[in-house]
């Protein structure tokens, strides 16, 4: 039986790394089983959708996976601790979203923090989309950008109004798409969470709550120790 399948891309002009990493389960089917079967809730924070509880051993199946990933595309050799993880369903309707939800976000400001998206839905769906600010040229937000980013993204939210009601999969007047990664059963991307990125959900896609014909992901924060 073969292994997972990992490329790691380069993202932008920045370069950032994105790994991709196609056959990420042992058994993906059973892993969608043990979501379906569980209780899904909010997520609170910023996700617009719910979340449910990870089967104990999810890290351990993948460790020695995640180890060369790691070492490989990061460069971290030590420990790399999980902050967060839980399955993942997105269902808050576009007209519904709040405006930061509409654009494009960091999940953390520091370079030693990481974000893991497994896509668990047969079909696919959407991916993720990685984006420019136009007027910084950022496609990363760490702590030192921040402040002035967030003062100039707030000043053309003023001047230009509210982003339409919908999530941002592609190019805007404010922002510019870099990359898109699609979404593949059983496919996981691994990538620095201060990368401006957003889930690409297209105009019109089935928003349900139910996971097994919803868009169900695996979402997880890591940080290297």
């Amino acid at each position: 039986m073969s292994g997972p399948d990992v490329t790691v891309r380069s993202v932008g002009i920045e370069g950032q790394p994105l790994v991709v990493i196609d056959g990420f389960s042992a058994d993906p089917a059973a892993l969608r089983a043990a979501a379906i079967a569980e209780r899904f809730g909010p997520a609170g924070q910023h996700y617009p959708g719910l979340r449910a509880s990870l089967p104990a051993d999810y890290f351990q199946e993948r460790g020695s996976v995640l180890a060369d990933v790691m070492a490989r595309a990061f460069g971290y050799r030590g420990r790399v601790d999980v902050l967060d993880a839980s399955f993942s369903v997105v269902t808050t309707l576009p007209s519904a979203l709040s405006v930061r939800q509409r654009l494009p976000h960091c999940d953390a400001f520091a370079a030693d923090r990481l974000a893991i998206v497994h896509y668990l839905s047969p079909e696919g769906g959407d991916g993720t989309a990685f984006f420019r600010h136009r007027s910084t040229g950022y496609e990363t937000v760490d702590a030192a950008r921040a402040p002035g980013y967030f003062e100039r993204l707030d000043a053309e939210l003023q001047d230009a109004g509210e982003p339409p009601p919908s999530y941002i999969a592609d190019d805007t007047p404010l922002f510019e798409r870099t990359m898109l990664a699609e979404a593949r059963f059983d496919r996981a991307l691994i990538y620095r969470s201060f990368l401006l990125h957003s889930g690409a959900i297209a105009p019109g896609a089935a928003l349900s709550p139910d996971p097994a014909t919803g868009r169900l992901t695996v979402t997880a924060f890591l940080v290297a120790a």
